[in-house]
């Protein structure tokens, strides 16, 4: 970028002649991640930058200013709402009444032990079942919750890790009995099992056989479903424990190059699933900062795909993302407020080009949303789409001082992530070290400290309280959907075939044992209507469990 003659000197100038006669605040001028900000940006702070390399054109590489050329006014971004609670029937009938109001692809929330590869009866899931997301044991649970829904005509999102390849093989079934065959389906699977380990905790294995699983999920979904993505590589979980914006740029991006490598490893070509690779980030409050998160995200993921990997096809580059609004950012406190909070996070995620996009509602720290929180959070997704002006013109934030000097320090806070990772061993190594998870948690511990401190301003948390806080109404989950959802797995296992599962359950066992792809097996064992917690067990049996060292 060209800087004018006599800028820098100007700048100085008015630095010393104009703002230093004026008196600042007493608050930290900082982002939301410590990353000190200037009073001013000019010309002369891009004194290093280069848009012809850095920038291009949307749908151009290194794709910082988008993904398309037309980006928004060609098509807008999936609008996605999270849902998933009790049975399968009760979540069946939010997800058509979110269809209803205007949604355009569903995604999947599931309840704890579903997330652990334990079925409802299990002894630990007592107390669990369909409280924080959706109960499902086996194919019957994924039939009824998606009856009457064309699986063909709508994408579909399943947030779900270490059990993913089941989940992914009950889908499959559930379709392939509705007459739709793999390749027709459309949607995400998170899959994400790295992050795991470093942050959300929900894991069935060890990492080197989970790893295992998830490059099985690549191979398949790149031979049998070419609509589907097997893994949203994510960042959010990794921003919710308490990381800066930084370390979720820097650790997602790793842990997705690490999933690209064991995929060549495994033989494949790179343009053969790259492309269908995809990202889940976090967008938090600091607006700015969120923004060049996503920018630099997308030019990273460009250079390294042609770069390191030798990608030919443009598609193996693109970084496509889905973004939620930051859970973490909502308060117990006066939660009306969080309408305001999380209408600032999904306008950051629209301005740093996202395509797809689930806003947090409202009532989200004290419980499951109703459906009023719900529609007023789909709303505010409708209210920017429409009415806000933002999608008239692509990346209208490009060319900005500010957000293309944060973009570059962005790029280069995650290389430096990447150089501390390559000496360790690379991102398992690292993960095993306890290095990423030793990073977040200092950072959680010192904006904690700064909140106390009320260095860092939350408005109605330690500032600006009320006394008389208003009472809101809350989603309360049925505490007898655990007894249904019992009776519901019991009922298929009458029902089922015994032989024919025991079969299946004993080939997945001998395959696990064995250097063969478990998908073919997972299917096979969802047609015999072997649960959830079955298959796990058997994979346990040969992979092992794991157990974390913890972090202070």
């Amino acid at each position: 970028m060209a800087i004018e003659p006599g800028s820098e000197r100007r700048a100085h100038q008015w630095m010393e002649e104009e703002y230093s006669r004026e008196r600042e605040r007493d608050v930290p001028f900082e982002t939301l991640s410590g990353h000190p900000v200037a009073p001013l940006y000019t010309a002369d702070d891009l004194s290093g930058h280069d848009a012809e390399r850095d920038e291009s054109f949307p749908g151009s590489f290194p794709y910082t200013r988008g993904v398309y050329p037309s980006m928004y006014r060609g098509r807008l971004w999936t609008m996605r709402q999270f849902a998933g609670f009790g049975t399968v029937e009760e979540t069946n009938e939010r997800f058509r009444y979110l269809l209803d109001h205007g949604q355009t692809g569903l995604s999947t929330a599931f309840d704890m032990p579903t997330l652990m590869g334990l079925d409802s009866d299990h002894a630990r899931s007592l107390g669990e079942v369909g409280v924080e997301g959706v109960a499902l044991d086996t194919v019957d649970d994924m039939e009824t919750l998606f009856d009457g829904i064309s699986l063909d005509e709508v994408t579909v999102s399943m947030t779900i890790n270490a059990p993913a390849a089941i989940l992914l093989a009950f889908y499959v079934v559930a379709a392939e009995e509705k007459g739709i065959a793999p390749e027709k389906l459309g949607g995400t699977i998170q899959t994400d099992i790295l992050k795991e380990y470093i942050a959300q905790k929900e894991w069935c294995f060890p990492i080197e056989p989970a790893m295992r699983l998830v490059t099985d999920m690549v191979e398949w979904c790149a031979q049998e479903m070419p609509r589907w993505h097997p893994i949203s590589i994510s960042g959010y979980h990794i921003r919710e424990a308490g990381s800066t914006a930084q370390q979720e740029l820097a650790f997602t991006l790793k842990d997705g190059l690490t999933y690209v490598e064991r995929a060549v490893e495994r033989g494949l070509d790179v343009d053969d699933f790259a492309p269908r690779l995809s990202f889940f980030f976090n967008a938090h409050i600091d607006f700015f900062e969120e923004i060049a998160k996503y920018r630099a995200a997308r030019r990273i993921w460009a250079r390294e795909l042609r770069d390191t990997f030798g990608a030919k096809n443009p598609k193996s580059m693109l970084m496509r993302t889905h973004t939620q609004t930051a859970g973490v950012s909502l308060t117990a406190q006066q939660p009306l407020v969080n309408i305001v909070r999380t209408t600032i996070e999904a306008l950051a995620g629209v301005l740093g080009g996202t395509q797809s996009l689930h806003t947090n509602s409202f009532d989200e720290a004290l419980a499951l949303p109703t459906e009023e929180a719900v529609r007023i959070a789909l709303r505010t997704q409708q209210v920017i789409a429409h009415e806000s002006g933002v999608t008239n013109t692509v990346d209208p934030l490009g060319g900005s001082y500010f957000v293309e000097k944060l973009t570059d320090e962005m790029e280069a806070a995650a290389y430096d992530y990447f150089a501390r990772i390559d000496e360790l061993g690379g991102m398992v190594a690292a993960i095993e070290s306890n290095f990423p998870q030793r990073e977040i948690a200092d950072a959680a511990f010192e904006h904690q400290a700064a909140l106390e401190k009320e260095e860092r301003i939350m408005v109605g948390v330690n500032a600006f309280r009320v006394d008389d806080d208003e009472l809101t109404e809350i989603h309360r989950p049925d505490p007898a959907a655990e007894s249904r959802q019992k009776e519901r797995l019991a009922e298929t296992m009458a029902r089922r075939d015994d032989a024919a599962a025991e079969a299946a359950l004993a080939a997945l066992e001998r395959a696990a044992a064995e250097d063969r792809n478990l998908m073919p097996l997972l299917v096979d064992c969802a047609r015999a209507r072997v649960s959830e917690g079955e298959m796990v067990a058997a994979m346990q049996r040969v992979f092992g469990t794991y157990t974390e060292t913890p972090v202070y």
